[in-house]
């Protein structure tokens, strides 16, 4: 019967498996899980074509590093925090949008994507 696991060995610089480390005590997961997560996101963020690039900006970077850093809900409490007016192309208000989770968020990104 074959596996649905493979078993790696990987090398990690030590601030990246610390993180991983203290994702992993914060949400109760093992550190395999908090590798894997990552993989699957950045997968499906490349096959939607948004994944992270070399080419970002440098305070783009800095700053998701910062969000990174923060428990998820100290990132929704700072995102509530703040009051971001965006316009559309006709000047009007365009209001926030808001998902659950990030599987909400992923199915209206593709359903966007999808429409002209």
């Amino acid at each position: 019967m074959a596996s649905d696991y493979a078993r790696i060995s990987i090398t990690l610089p030590t601030a990246d498996l610390e993180a991983a480390d203290r994702l992993a005590a914060t949400q109760d997961r093992s550190r395999s899980w908090i590798i894997a997560e990552a993989i699957r996101r950045y997968a499906a963020d490349v096959e939607a074509g948004e994944a992270w690039s070399p080419d970002m900006g440098t305070s783009r970077r800095v700053q998701i590093g910062r969000d990174l850093e923060l428990t998820a809900a100290e990132r929704i409490r700072d995102a509530e925090s703040v009051e971001v007016v965006r316009t559309t192309q006709r000047g009007e208000p365009e209001q926030p949008l808001r998902f659950a989770n990030y599987a909400e968020f992923a199915a209206w990104r593709a359903k966007r994507r999808a429409s002209p």
